[in-house]
């Protein structure tokens, strides 16, 4: 992420609750997804591949994979205001 100007050096995963989600228009998982969520939120199941254990190429693919997927996301939301 460095590579790219993000620092997540001091970043620790937490858990998203389901009420915290229930909150949202849209969640995006990144593969598979059990989530039960209202009727109103819209889940994406991105399918991607883990990262873990992966060849430095791989996980540089799929970091500019969810770049490009959150940046599209993005730019649907604000053309729809």
């Amino acid at each position: 992420m460095q590579e790219v100007g993000i620092d997540i050096a001091t970043r620790e995963p937490r858990e998203v609750s389901t009420p915290e989600l229930n909150e949202s228009d849209v969640v995006a998982t990144m593969g598979c997804s059990t989530l039960e969520l209202d009727a109103d939120v819209e889940v994406r199941d991105w399918a991607l591949d883990d990262p873990h254990g992966q060849d430095m190429e791989t996980v540089r693919a799929i970091r500019d994979e969810i770049e490009g997927r959150v940046s599209d996301l993005f730019d649907q939301y604000i053309s729809e205001e």
